[in-house]
């Protein structure tokens, strides 16, 4: 937004400033995503700014001096007072003079909780009277990742997931992520399952899934991660495990670390993909058993959107997640142009199958690739993306339209949200309900029109009838009664329970 070759930099400001305006006047907020923790060049290259006004200075170095590079570019050091200064200042000229409504800060892990603390002190001291923007309202979030020469606190207490609990700063909520998608970014076989792709009520043809005992147990470990998500990812959040023990976040492990961090749900932010690794479709198209049918794709995709969607905290879609947007299965397609990074808003044409994704992140999962980009069933129709965006615009609707999925702290989400199940709950299955009035903890009334709402998550590829309390008092969500889904409308509400189709998830309220 700042480069400038052929206008004046006066130019540039006002144009930024009216588009920025425009967007606000179109009912959107405008986030910058900011890179503080790299420069494209060091030293006295031609290219490099700050090494030449301070040489290293602003750069970090290595014990013997050397440029660190981590970040896959030049490393800043924002431990040191003056970088700190050009990233604080930086973000208020934004938001006082730009009027940028929000702030992503790229590998935040690799700045100081300090540094970040200093900018979310520095945004609350904006006032409308005084500066034409109320800085507590512009939200800060970030990728709270550990790696590189500063993990693990190594060089000072960075801004990653575990070291920002009370912080006020959102990091990007992985837990919810893996135990939907299944297995991780880095596996070597892509096929990995997870609650929302299949795994062992629908399992695939990879080895590495297991036998049905270790999926079956992978499976239900992943539900208590999600429904930690669905909360709010909260660290101190107590709910009921598969295995019937009272626990908190914290103690839902995730490779090693606590699934919940947590102290309020707008430090985190929960998402199933983003513009990093496949998309969600391409996610489940390695995912899902080869012969899924395209319907049962776009129900898997509805059904994990749902499980951001209907969380507590913000939720994060990739643009184009609702299409079904498919980058033919690119892992890292930040340089690999237009072709595969495309979105056709229309909803005529899908991506898929554009081609073999470049070879420097993808070359290792080609074998993989080759015979999913061939196959021309996998690849959707018009009609398909239709059904996927009006169905996950529902969702959208939903969430919109009660406050009790927008609770806003960790007081209200452990006094009102609950999840069914402990240690007889059906694996592929998350019923999460949220509470208000009379069914409430102190009996307030949050929702006027509802006492409460039942979110029923069926993620299996059978339709399953699941106990909830007084069953007869609830009905299907207005917003599904009349939506897009025909098959959600087969809900059934019964004495027993709620019934719910496969490949669902069915909101109801009372």
């Amino acid at each position: 937004m700042i480069m400038s070759r052929n206008r004046s930099h006066s130019t540039v400001y006002v144009h930024d400033h009216e588009m920025v305006a425009a967007l606000n006047g179109a009912g959107l907020r405008v986030v910058m995503d900011v890179v503080y923790n790299h420069t494209h060049a060091a030293g006295q290259d031609e290219q490099s700014i700050l090494d030449r006004i301070v040489p290293g200075y602003y750069q970090r170095l290595s014990a013997t001096g050397e440029l660190e590079t981590s970040t896959c570019c030049a490393n800043t050091a924002s431990e040191h007072a003056m970088m700190e200064k050009l990233i604080v200042d930086s973000v208020l000229t934004w938001a006082r003079d730009y009027k940028v409504d929000g702030f992503r800060f790229d590998l935040m892990g690799h700045h100081s909780r300090s540094t970040m603390e200093a900018v979310r002190a520095a945004l609350d001291e904006l006032t409308v009277d005084d500066d034409g923007v109320d800085g507590e309202s512009v939200y800060v979030y970030g990728e709270g990742w550990n790696f590189g020469e500063v993990a693990d606190n190594a060089r000072f207490r960075q801004a990653t997931q575990l070291e920002m609990y009370g912080a006020g700063i959102g990091t990007f909520n992985d837990r919810l992520r893996d135990g939907v998608r299944g297995g991780g970014p880095f596996d070597d076989d892509p096929r990995l399952q997870g609650f929302g792709s299949g795994l062992f009520t629908d399992p695939n043809a990879s080895p590495e899934n297991g036998t049905p005992e270790e999926r079956r147990a992978k499976l239900l470990q992943h539900q208590d991660m999600i429904k930690v998500g669905l909360a709010g990812n909260l660290r101190d959040f107590v709910f009921v495990d598969h295995t019937g023990a009272e626990v908190t976040g914290a103690d839902v492990d995730y490779n090693g670390s606590p699934a919940g961090y947590a102290a309020d749900p707008a430090e985190v932010v929960t998402y199933v993909d983003a513009h990093d690794y496949e998309t969600l479709f391409d996610a489940l198209t390695y995912k899902l058993p080869v012969d899924t049918p395209m319907a049962d794709r776009v129900r898997m995709n509805t059904l994990s959107l749902a499980t951001t969607a209907l969380g507590q905290g913000p939720s994060f879609w990739h643009a184009g997640a609702d299409l079904l947007r498919s980058k033919s299965l690119d892992r890292n397609s930040y340089d690999s142009g237009d072709w595969y990074n495309r979105i056709d808003w229309t909803g005529e044409e899908n991506t898929f199958g554009s081609g073999l994704p470049p070879a420097p992140d993808n070359e290792a999962k080609w074998d993989f690739m080759r015979p999913l980009l061939a196959d021309p069933a996998l690849k959707p129709s018009p009609s398909d993306m239709a059904a996927a965006t009006a169905a996950a615009q529902d969702l959208l609707r939903i969430r919109y339209s009660s406050p009790l999925f927008r609770l806003g702290s960790a007081e209200l989400i452990q006094e009102r949200v609950s999840f069914g199940g402990g240690a007889d709950q059906t694996p592929g299955i998350i019923v999460m309900e949220i509470a208000d009035g009379s069914g409430s903890g102190d009996g307030s009334d949050i929702d006027p029109q509802r006492e409460r709402i039942v979110v029923v998550f069926n993620a299996t590829p059978e339709a399953q009838t699941v106990s909830v309390g007084d069953p007869a008092s609830l009905q299907l969500h207005a917003i599904q009664a009349d939506g897009s889904d025909n098959v959600v409308k087969d809900t059934e509400v019964g004495a027993d329970g709620v019934t719910v189709p496969a490949r669902t998830v069915a909101v109801l309220e009372q």
